[in-house]
């Protein structure tokens, strides 16, 4: 979520340099030369484990919880509308919830099979409940209802089982979070095969807890104790967090598209330790400098994410003569400048890396014209 600097006293610059590593990954993962040509790291596990890009996405989740009680914790001790409070949770959420449609549609708008689930539309769904439950409840009660979301989908998914499939069956085509999101959503699901969604609806529970994850950890930033201690204790549970997730692996695989319990808590942790480490560099030892990129990128994520968006579709219609045929914008752009010099894999990555920096010009001026795109 971006939000004007200026608003709050509150804010972190390594919030906002985690989140400007976080969609910058997202646009980075999301733009390659060709699909045919990736280097493994940029690429998602093709189902059980888990590569870097599979961390890009519980990241960003992991950030919009931290962002809720830095966004509402000054408000709510000064008092205030609960309505007004209320009402902005909503707007934001049916913003954020639009803007994914839009990217699904997005430019010919087919109705009978626009995918509705979706990144954005998993981020507006888990900031909605997180941000309810943070106003709700206190710092105990959420740590047990994160266990409980985390524990019951485990229960769902390895007790239950779909229609024609084995109980505990967690394949893309048998597991109970596919069954649901096929017979709830039919055609309107990820395209590739429509078996299952990786933003599907079972799968949101635990992603909810991913969110909680967050939320904790920035009430614990709010605390009254030192910048040493918040860090320290910041390692320590990202420590605890990735050993859990580790001994549950076996029994319920990390796996991204499923958003596993183990998934939850093994990139919870490395959220944790990662945010452990950003704070410690820029808000305690002020190496600052080096991360200017990032905060450009952060204050402005969810522009970011949706213009690169636009723009890739857009540069994939526009067609030009290539020989006795025709070639998108997108792949003349590739083919002329890129893999005219380099082998697949390095001119996809360059290509990737190009993208990536033409939109850092971009976000740097609205940055500098102090433009915070708010949703």
């Amino acid at each position: 979520m971006s939000e004007s600097s200026s608003k709050t006293s509150d804010r972190l610059i390594s919030l906002d340099v985690f989140r400007g590593i976080a969609i910058a990954g997202m646009v980075l993962v999301n733009n390659p030369g060709t699909w045919s040509s990736i280097y493994w790291p940029l690429e998602h596990a093709e189902w059980h484990g888990w590569t870097p890009t599979d961390l890009v996405f519980p990241f960003f989740l992991f950030i919009v919880g931290v962002a809720i009680p830095l966004a509402f914790g000054r408000r709510l001790e000064s008092g205030g509308s609960k309505r007004a409070r209320y009402l902005k949770i909503i707007k934001r959420t049916l913003i954020i919830f639009a803007l994914g449609m839009f990217l699904a549609g997005f430019p010919y708008f087919q109705l009978s099979t626009i995918r509705i689930p979706g990144v954005l539309q998993r981020i507006a769904v888990c900031y909605l409940f997180a941000s309810i439950i943070f106003l709700t409840t206190k710092m105990r009660t959420q740590v047990i209802i994160t266990a409980a979301l985390l524990v019951i989908y485990w229960l769902l998914m390895t007790r239950l089982h779909a229609p024609g499939f084995a109980s505990g069956d967690l394949s893309k085509e048998g597991s109970l979070a596919s069954f649901v999101d096929r017979t709830v959503f039919g055609p309107h699901i990820w395209k590739q095969g429509k078996v299952y969604d990786p933003e599907g609806i079972l799968s949101t529970m635990p992603a909810i807890a991913t969110t909680l994850f967050g939320a904790l950890t920035g009430q614990w930033l709010r605390t009254e104790r030192s910048k040493y201690e918040k860090v320290t204790g910041l390692f320590v549970a990202g420590a605890c967090c990735i050993v859990i997730g580790w001994c549950w692996n076996p029994f319920f695989p990390i796996n991204k598209s499923l958003w596993t319990s183990s998934y939850v808590f093994f990139t919870g942790g490395l959220a944790l330790e990662f945010l452990a480490l950003c704070y410690w560099l820029i808000d305690i030892k002020k190496y600052q400098r080096w991360a200017r990129p990032f905060v450009v990128f952060g204050v402005n994520a969810i522009a970011l994410f949706v213009g690169t968006g636009v723009m890739a579709r857009l540069m994939g219609l526009i067609k030009l003569p290539w020989g006795s045929t025709q070639i998108s914008l997108q792949g003349w752009i590739f083919q002329k400048l890129f893999l005219s010099w380099a082998s697949p894999i390095n001119a996809s990555l360059a290509y990737a890396i190009a993208f990536i920096l033409l939109w850092l010009g971009l976000m740097w001026i609205l940055y500098s014209r102090r433009i915070f795109i708010k949703v």
